[in-house]
């Protein structure tokens, strides 16, 4: 066991360099001390990385002086106080936040003609480059078993005689939809013939036959919309009788 003496304790301040006791190693003997040696300024700061240097700022080419240690000096305080040295950032591509890659390219289910679109946008079930080819797409989708009408059965082809009293029809009409007036050149395309008793009543019955659906009387000039208001019952058969009388 050893015994420490006062004596053991006395060492000198490294400022004023007067004797004093403490425990401990330190090296001032007080806070004033301490302060007045200002052991941390300049190179006795354990941060010390050089002194400031000199440059020119880049967008008004005043001079301006910086530490080394903090950025590189390309703009002045004043130029970065105005934010004048931004710009604004770059949305297009990759830099975009919404960016999830290019734009697919796919064939219209109707026409063929080419779809680009971003991949969220194609629809699910068919993609279709207009509105026109959207309805004849969805005229062709609802026919059949597609129909929420649909009662089984498929009447299959149409038979002889179809193609000449859809030509008929066209012709008697002046290839304009008899309910809303709607002709080629607004459609872009013939208007669709409709059968106002189904095709599918004509099997259905004794002593009938697909043929037995295709007269002048049984068909009607519509529209893509119209057609499919039809299919779905909202224009009565009664209303498309009236229309073919007037």
């Amino acid at each position: 066991m050893f015994l420490h003496t006062v004596n053991d304790c006395r060492t000198k301040c490294n400022y004023c360099e007067d004797t004093f006791y403490s425990d401990t190693d330190i090296k001032y003997c007080s806070d004033e001390c301490l302060s007045l040696a200002a052991p941390y300024a300049g190179t006795s700061n354990p941060n010390y990385r050089g002194a400031k240097e000199e440059t020119t700022c880049e967008l008004c080419d005043q001079p301006f002086s910086f530490y080394p240690s903090e950025k590189q000096g390309i703009y002045c305080s004043t130029c970065v106080q105005s934010a004048e040295w931004q710009e604004p950032p770059s949305k297009s591509g990759r830099d975009n936040p919404h960016w999830n890659g290019r734009k697919n390219t796919q064939p219209c289910a109707i026409c063929g003609e080419t779809v680009e679109r971003w991949p969220s946008e194609f629809a699910e079930n068919a993609v279709l480059c207009s509105e026109s080819c959207r309805f004849e797409w969805l005229s062709e989708a609802f026919t059949g078993a597609g129909h929420p009408n649909w009662e089984g059965g498929d009447p299959g082809p149409y038979g002889t005689g179809w193609a000449s009293v859809r030509r008929q029809a066209l012709e008697r009409d002046g290839y304009e939809c008899r309910q809303c007036g709607a002709t080629t050149e607004d459609l872009s395309r013939n208007p669709d013939v409709h059968h106002i008793v189904p095709v599918r009543h004509f099997l259905e019955a004794d002593g009938r036959s697909v043929e037995d659906a295709h007269t002048l009387e049984n068909v009607i000039t519509l529209c893509i919309t119209c057609h499919r208001k039809a299919d779905f019952g909202h224009i009565s058969q009664q209303a498309l009788r009236e229309l073919l009388r007037d």
